[in-house]
């Protein structure tokens, strides 16, 4: 009887529960894909620290500055306050600014102006190449918003840990269904009202993923202690 108690709280009862939430699906529990496996940060590209840079393995928020850096310090703002902030603890999360080069200056200028109200920055990262080098590999990744002459934009988008952009379906005004790829940085509404949710979306993928992967693992691990019961019951 005892043994049976045992075999009851270890193995079946985590299953039922298991069970439960895994059928308890929502759409909005994740976050479509737009394009798959992309271009990663190319390696002869460089960070105001030194240190390489890769999207691989983390959630990125990439975005593309251009030259006019100190003149676009508020959409830093609003991005910092509104995704930086809420998300920096997770060490899987970081944003990546694309930068030509030469304006190193400027890009570290911003880190020492926010540091005072974020404190923790090792997640904000610019990496800086030339023009030609960061359009082709904007272009790789085919959005439909374009870099202007400066080689920026104020939209930044979601890529994935296996670097595949991220978005969310959304209805057009004829009603049919489109993505929404990218986010503006200008408007704190649009960081506050659609990308907050978003990160946190795919975020939580992510942990739902480790805690099956945790789960199949305990499971295994049950099933060894049924193993030796029963052994033991013969």
């Amino acid at each position: 009887m005892k043994n049976k108690l045992v075999l009851i709280s270890l193995f079946i009862l985590p299953i039922a529960i298991y069970l439960v939430f895994s059928t308890a699906s929502h759409n909005s529990l994740f976050l479509p894909t737009i394009s798959k496996s992309n271009q990663d940060i190319p390696t002869d590209w460089y960070s105001l620290d030194g240190n390489p840079l890769s999207m691989k393995d983390k959630i990125t928020i990439l975005g593309f500055v251009g030259d006019n850096v100190i003149e676009n310090r508020g959409n830093f703002f609003n991005l910092n306050q509104k995704i930086y902030n809420k998300y920096k603890g997770f060490k899987d999360f970081q944003m990546i600014m694309v930068v030509p080069k030469g304006n190193e200056k400027k890009c570290q200028q911003i880190i020492d102006e926010l540091a005072p109200i974020t404190g923790e920055m090792t997640g904000w990262k610019f990496a800086f190449s030339t023009p030609d080098s960061i359009q082709d590999f904007y272009d790789s990744y085919k959005l439909i918003g374009q870099l202007d002459k400066n080689k920026g934009t104020p939209a930044v988008i979601i890529v994935d840990k296996e670097l595949n952009h991220r978005g969310k379906k959304k209805k057009n005004k004829k009603g049919e269904d489109e993505f929404k790829e990218s986010y503006n940085t200008i408007s704190a509404a649009d960081l506050h009202n659609e990308m907050t949710d978003d990160v946190k979306i795919i975020l939580r993928e992510y942990r739902l993923a480790l805690k099956k992967n945790q789960n199949e693992r305990k499971d295994v691990f049950r099933d060894n202690i049924k193993e030796n019961i029963e052994k033991q019951n013969k």
